[in-house]
Formats: structure tokens, C-alpha cells, sequence
């Protein structure tokens, strides 16, 4: 049986919020792993933290799922709490 989820490289950049939360600025696609950690690497210095990440997609739900950073500078929540909130 075929697997229904696909790989998809995301970067996201983090800011601080009141009280020292990090929080997600906007989640940015990428072609390839090279240019999610091209582009993660490039927003380092302009964010509290940003992470490049691999990750399934299920397309028919639209959930992440097995994330695997793949660069992150700064400080960074674990995906999976980001997700819960």
C-alpha cells in the first residue's frame, strides 16, 4: 500500500512574546532541504530563533507530522508544543 503523506520543507522564523513565549512569525515553504536551511540560515539574525524543518504532509487532513529539523539558530519551541497550543 502507497503512502499517502509527502516530504515538504518548511522554515519558521520566531519573536518573542510578552512574557518570553516564543512565537511564530509565519511558516515559509521551501523547494528542497538546501533551500529551507539556505533561507533559515539568511533570517537568523532578524528573528529570536528560526528553525528549518522536514516534514510529512498528509493531504488529506493537512496535519505535519515527524518533523526533523534539519537547521535552527536562536531558541526555538519543540514543534510539537507549537502544534498543541
Amino acid at each position: 500500500m502507497r503512502d499517502p503523506h509527502t516530504t515538504r520543507f518548511i522554515v519558521v522564523p520566531f519573536r518573542k512574546g510578552v512574557g518570553g513565549d516564543l512565537l511564530p512569525v509565519e511558516v515559509r515553504p521551501a523547494s528542497t532541504s538546501v533551500g529551507a536551511v539556505r533561507v533559515a540560515h539568511s533570517m537568523r539574525e532578524r528573528h529570536a530563533g528560526v528553525a528549518a524543518y522536514e516534514v510529512l504532509l498528509d493531504p488529506e487532513t493537512g496535519a505535519l507530522e515527524s518533523p526533523k529539523v534539519l537547521f535552527q539558530h536562536g531558541r526555538i519551541p519543540l514543534l510539537d508544543e507549537y502544534a498543541a497550543a
